[in-house]
């Protein structure tokens, strides 16, 4: 489904038009509302962020609207500890403590995005325009939620209704052709609640680099319809319906790099989500609900040549269903959690021989207790079994005591583990323009065997097949790891935080590619297999300060070692050289391809309330980063070279006139960096916006 530029504006105006209409009572645009610092994404139990034992960032929906931010790209990178980074695709996906975006599972409230194509979730594809606050949980929570959640969890808490009627719309504009345009509505009245949210967000496009005939980001438009219903039907029983839909249409330009041929086509992406919830209230200690959770993500591409024969095409069609049941129970103060449920999963895409369905049923269990008033205790557990790969168990302590009033002393440890995806298994492509294929793991013994049958391999290699196939004997293993934090908060006065926190992450059978066999035309095929053991260890430190009602400042940095442990080896006893005869040393090692030393951020939001204005300046800073093997020994050493540390800087003002109007100038990447191989960032933004409430 594909909406045009006409339809839509036809239909927001319309929209809009109802909701004025409707209107009950106006409100004071200056007043937002103010959230109490409670998550339920470290628990899946309503707990205090201050209170929690384990490392958890809250961003609050008044950071984002003083942000002026259009997608959840944009404010995840501005959190201390995370980094979006772009896949070869062109999507962006985060790193948390190091570890790679496949290893961060993605929810919307509470439920997982899908369409990981290349192991990465784009999350330039969710609006930020009905978000409540963002949750995010540092270190391995598979104990809670399965498969993704080795490094931690990140979860999107929409709107839901609130009593009376009100509605919104919002208005950006800026460089590069962006335009952001969204219009929400909420009522709710007795037993009945309604929220409504619609967005388009479209760009021009834009390229890092002039010399060549394509762009860096090709032209887009894309639209979110999202729909929240509750229904009370008495103090016991409520229900809740949630339906997302998101679909997307760009332009699609590739040069071939060897004939220098330009193909042009598009590509569509259409996703949708749908959950039903019913919770019911056995009494004041128990309660008990049923999660029905259903999506599919569809993605199609197409090039055509300059004549407009079809050069190639491609289709990416997931499905998940995902029922669930959750009972809790308060015992003396402490709760008691267990839960139950299923993932279907099912895979329909080019380059796969088979239409592979996953089934995994799970069960969990957590004890939150206190034993004192100073001393809170969570201990849990997931049992995870599978028709693709062994049954995983995954437990998870975490600890929590209270000094006094002003310090608090926490600590966690849990084991994460991620399944081996469809791409993993099944995969089978040859590149048709240089030659090279890569086979999923299930696949690679089925069509190394064909490959030599068609002369494709060496005759070398053909009498060496028998031990080459002996390496896919045995399942791919899911990858693990064992993730480890401690740390503190401090608030010495009533306005000023500080928070640290010690962490390490030891990830083993990490599945990487390798090459298993030449063939005749001096390519090669990879498969997938358990090879590395790789570790991220480090520091992170947040601040806040509030001095008055006025001003806010809030700083942040995380210091970063990720490497692999047989790579450290291999330069201990000297077998990593550069060229034939330049030995390295094991201080030369650099570490993990993607990741920098330090990043830090800094945020100052302050309020003039006589004038009806605020602004703020928002700065984030990564330390150098190494992309590629650029001297041809497989690692990522100190000869290498380097994306250059470098700095963003946002700046946002904001004025309210009439009380329902706010207008907002502002700049992101102020400084207007740019860097060919940094693809996710365009260059210097100017905005203007335009906030009207209902």
């Amino acid at each position: 489904m594909i909406l045009n530029k006409k339809h839509f504006s036809v239909f927001l105006f319309t929209f809009s038009t109802m909701i004025a209409l409707g209107q009950q009572k106006r409100r004071d645009s200056t007043k937002v509302e103010r959230l109490d610092e409670v998550v339920v994404t470290a628990t899946r139990t309503l707990r205090q962020l201050s209170s929690l034992p384990m490392p958890v960032l809250l961003v609050s929906k008044v950071d984002i609207l003083r942000s002026n931010s259009l997608r959840l790209s944009d404010i995840l990178n501005e959190q201390t500890g995370l980094i979006t980074v772009p896949d070869f695709g062109g999507g962006e996906g985060i790193q948390l403590q190091g570890l790679d975006s496949q290893y961060t599972l993605i929810l919307i409230d509470g439920v997982p995005l899908i369409g990981r194509s290349a192991g990465t979730l784009d999350l330039s594809r969710i609006t930020v325009g009905n978000i409540k606050q963002i949750e995010i949980v540092k270190g391995a929570s598979s104990s809670l939620y399965g498969s993704e959640a080795l490094g931690g969890v990140v979860n999107i808490i929409t709107d839901t209704p609130k009593y009376g009627f009100r509605g919104e719309t919002n208005l950006r504009s800026g460089s590069f052709g962006t335009n952001d345009l969204s219009v929400s509505a909420s009522h709710k009245k007795d037993k009945f609640g309604i929220n409504l949210f619609v967005n388009r967000f479209s760009s021009e496009g834009y390229d890092l680099t002039n010399s060549t005939v394509t762009n860096t980001v090709d032209p887009f438009s894309n639209y979110t319809f999202d729909t929240k219903v509750t229904y009370d039907f008495s103090e016991k029983l409520s229900l809740l319906f949630s339906g997302r839909y998101y679909t997307q249409n760009q332009d699609n330009v590739v040069q071939n790099t060897n004939t220098l041929e330009i193909y042009k086509g598009e590509s569509d992406i259409n996703e949708w989500n749908t959950r039903i919830k019913a919770v019911y209230k056995h009494n004041d200690k128990w309660q008990s609900l049923i999660e029905l959770y259903g999506s599919q993500y569809k993605a199609e591409e197409f090039l055509n040549r300059v004549d407009g024969s079809l050069f190639s095409d491609s289709f990416f069609d997931q499905k998940m269903y995902k029922p669930e049941f959750r009972s809790t129970m308060v015992v003396e103060e402490n709760e008691l959690m267990v839960g139950l449920g299923t993932t279907y999963e099912a895979l329909d895409r080019t380059y796969f021989s088979t239409t592979p369905i996953f089934n995994a049923p799970y069960l969990f269990a957590q004890y939150d207790m206190n034993p004192t008033k100073k001393l809170n205790i969570i201990v849990g557990a997931r049992y995870d079994n599978h028709n693709q790969y062994q049954s995983q168990f995954n437990p998870k302590l975490a600890v929590n005591y209270k000094i006094d009033e002003r310090i608090s002393i926490k600590g966690s440890v849990g084991r994460g583990f991620k399944a081996p995806d469809f791409r993993q298994l099944y995969f089978d492509f040859t590149n048709s323009t240089v030659g090279y294929t890569v086979l999923g793991y299930n696949v690679a013994s089925t069509r190394l065997q064909e490959l030599a049958n068609n002369g494709e391999l060496p005759a070398s290699t053909v009498a060496n097949l028998p031990s080459i196939l002996a390496q896919f004997t045995n399942e791919l293993k899911a990858e693990s790891s064992l993730g480890y934090n401690i740390g503190a908060t401090i608030k010495p006065i009533s306005n000023l935080d500080f928070s640290v926190n010690l962490f390490r992450n030891d990830v083993t059978n990490l599945i990487d590619t390798q090459v298993i066999a030449p063939k005749v035309s001096g390519q090669n095929v990879f498969s997938y297999v358990n090879r590395n053991k790789v570790f991220t260890q480090g520091l992170e430190f947040n601040s806040t300060y509030k001095p008055s009602d006025r001003l806010k400042l809030a700083v942040g940095y995380q210091l970063l070692y990720a490497k692999d442990k047989e790579a450290i080896q291999k330069f201990k006893e000297g077998g990593v050289n550069v060229g034939t005869t330049l030995q390295l040393t094991e201080d030369q090692y650099f570490g993990l391809f993607n990741r920098s030393k330090h990043m830090a951020n800094i945020k100052v939001f302050y309020a003039i309330p006589k004038w009806n204005l605020d602004a703020n300046i928002r700065a984030t800073y990564r330390s150098k980063y190494g992309l590629f093997d650029t001297n041809g020994n497989e690692y990522l050493d100190t000869l290498d070279s380097f994306v250059e540390g470098y700095a963003i800087i946002d700046v946002a003002v904001n004025k309210t006139l009439f009380k329902n109007y706010q207008f907002s100038l502002g700049s992101d990447n102020l400084l207007g960096f740019t860097n060919t191989q940094v693809t996710n960032i365009p260059g210097r933004i100017i905005y203007g916006k335009l906030n009207i409430q209902f």
